[in-house]
């Protein structure tokens, strides 16, 4: 239940539209719902603003979808990430309003498509980045932000990054996505004055080792105001630049 349903709660009650004894029942499963494998957060929409997410992987297909049963009850947004093409297909068979995106493996669902806030811009050093910048992309703007794209801007061609460097110095928050060397997020970090999250990917050759060379070359940036997420956590990113971009535009 989401800040708006519980507020109509109350006011059905208080108006006497409901009853005492109905509405705590609609109350019972607010805390978490046990499904015996899973024990569903309901009250995180209230502590921060979105639903629970469910991560698909490691996960059975059959405990995805009763997950998701669960959470279409509450009628609010729903991400599922991690989500393989088969997971993707049967929950939309449980909801037909779902839409799969395969290439930031989300499962996604709007209720309602209301004003999107703020201004993120998420920015790849490649094409290869893209699964971990579309993670985030979509995830930003299901949560209600603003996102813009600059991808494939890496600094093999620093030309194609600073040739549209305007377009920086427009976001609130600047999500870099790099695998490889991991250099752009300093490249970035030393032209804005926004914050900036740097986040790793697992692409490149056999001494990037799977993502953590790019790691810990952003961990040692020299720029100052870059934070670092963990190997291809495009999710992470776009939790923490959401909090970011709506700091001070609802106060």
């Amino acid at each position: 239940m989401n800040p708006e349903g519980l507020e109509r709660l109350l006011q059905q009650v208080r108006h006497g539209k409901l009853s005492i004894k109905h509405a705590l029942q609609r109350l019972r499963s607010l805390p978490y719902e046990d499904l015996g494998f899973a024990s569903l957060d309901h009250h995180r929409s209230l502590r921060q603003g979105f639903p629970e997410v469910v991560l698909c992987e490691g996960k059975s297909t059959a405990q995805v979808v009763a997950i998701a049963r669960a959470l279409f009850k509450k009628r609010g947004p729903f991400l599922a990430t991690r989500a393989e093409p088969t997971v993707g297909r049967a929950i939309r068979r449980v909801n037909r309003r779902a839409r799969y995106y395969p290439d930031a493996r989300l499962v996604v669902v709007h209720p309602s498509r209301s004003k999107s806030l703020g201004h993120i811009l998420v920015v790849t050093a490649g094409t290869a980045d893209l699964p971990v910048a579309e993670e985030a992309r979509i995830t930003a703007e299901v949560m209600g932000s603003r996102v813009e794209r600059l991808y494939d801007v890496g600094v093999a061609g620093i030309h194609r990054l600073l040739g549209r460097k305007e377009r920086l110095f427009e976001a609130r928050v600047v999500i870099v996505v790099a695998g490889m060397d991991g250099v752009l997020p300093s490249v970035v970090g030393g032209l804005v004055q926004c914050p900036v999250i740097a986040v790793p990917t697992s692409r490149g050759y056999g001494a990037s080792f799977g993502g953590v060379a790019a790691l810990l070359t952003m961990l040692n940036s020299c720029a100052a105001g870059v934070g670092v997420m963990n190997i291809d956590n495009g999710f992470g990113a776009a939790c923490l630049a959401h909090r970011i971009n709506l700091l001070g535009l609802e106060s």
